[in-house]
């Protein structure tokens, strides 16, 4: 087996459906009511919470962004907060 490779299966039933084995739930840190997305790439899927997936699809998109505006270190993206915090105070 792989490195960080679990692997479990499931039936598919009527409909197209299938249970997601708990411990599959549980490493992708999924309960009941969750959405999970479906990522097909070379004949192969990806099953993702679907919550996990946005914010990696929003970091992904934001990559760069930091440094373009200038926030090169931890204490310029502090600065920054105190100073909208301070801003949205005084409002």
């Amino acid at each position: 087996m792989i490195a960080n490779t679990f692997i479990d299966n499931a039936k598919v039933m009527s409909k197209g459906q299938i249970t997601i084995p708990k411990d599959i739930r549980e490493i992708l840190g999924i309960s009941c009511g969750d959405r999970v997305t479906f990522v097909v790439e070379n004949g192969s899927v990806k099953l993702i919470n679907s919550a996990i997936y946005a914010m990696q699809m929003l970091q992904s998109q934001m990559k760069g962004d930091a440094e373009n505006a200038g926030l090169t270190s931890d204490d310029a993206v502090m600065d920054l907060v105190k100073e909208i915090r301070t801003e949205s105070e005084d409002s």
